[in-house]
């Protein structure tokens, strides 16, 4: 998994709440196991026309914000079935991070096991967040996962709170097989000793 410290990037508005994550990656394009090339299915409903024609009208479809890297988006966002699909169609668009005032549980959590930092805000900052990527010149922002902070265009910065373990994973760019083979030398010793004393097994 790709390493998070800092991202310097557009920041996409989607106001609207209880974004599921069957309107971020239908069910159609669950059939596949790979982390790639779903990323042009995100958001499809909303992105395509009954004719695969882009909706001009879709932010993620107007020039500034095709290549958005950050969305700030309504509450309740990642809510329905917890389809690890989702954070994959997103992350391979090239969201790395979203800011919302809240998020489903299965979702938030899928989010950091993919390299993807959701960051949970109060309402009025969320307020001012919205508002900056509304306007395509306010709309780039930094977000230092470090020191915890959100540098909006106007320099101002806005501190955010993340769970120490699962922020160590996204500086460290460990999902939970990198985790895992940390402790390899240790699997090693085990699996060593195991097989001597059961070799009958």
């Amino acid at each position: 998994m790709e390493k998070f410290n800092t991202l310097d990037g557009i920041a996409a508005p989607m106001p609207l709440i209880n974004i599921d994550t069957d309107m971020l990656i239908p069910k159609q394009f669950l059939k596949t196991i790979k982390r790639t090339g779903l990323g042009e299915n995100l958001f499809f409903e909303m992105r395509y026309d009954q004719n695969g024609n882009e909706i001009k009208d879709f932010v993620l479809n107007r020039e500034h914000y095709k290549n958005a890297s950050i969305i700030v988006g309504g509450a309740n966002f990642g809510c329905g079935s917890s389809r690890e699909h989702a954070p994959w169609a997103l992350k391979d668009f090239g969201i790395k991070c979203i800011i919302s005032i809240s998020f489903a549980d299965i979702f938030f959590n899928n989010c950091f096991k993919n390299g993807i930092l959701p960051i949970i805000v109060s309402e009025e900052i969320h307020q001012n967040l919205m508002k900056d990527a509304e306007v395509e010149r306010t709309s780039y922002m930094k977000i230092d996962l470090k020191n915890q902070k959100i540098i909006r265009n106007n320099e101002d910065q806005v501190d955010f709170e993340v769970d120490e373990f699962k922020k160590y994973c996204l500086l460290n760019g460990l999902d939970d097989i990198g985790l895992t083979l940390q402790k390899s030398d240790k699997i090693r010793g085990f699996e060593k000793e195991y097989s001597n004393k059961f070799s009958w097994a």
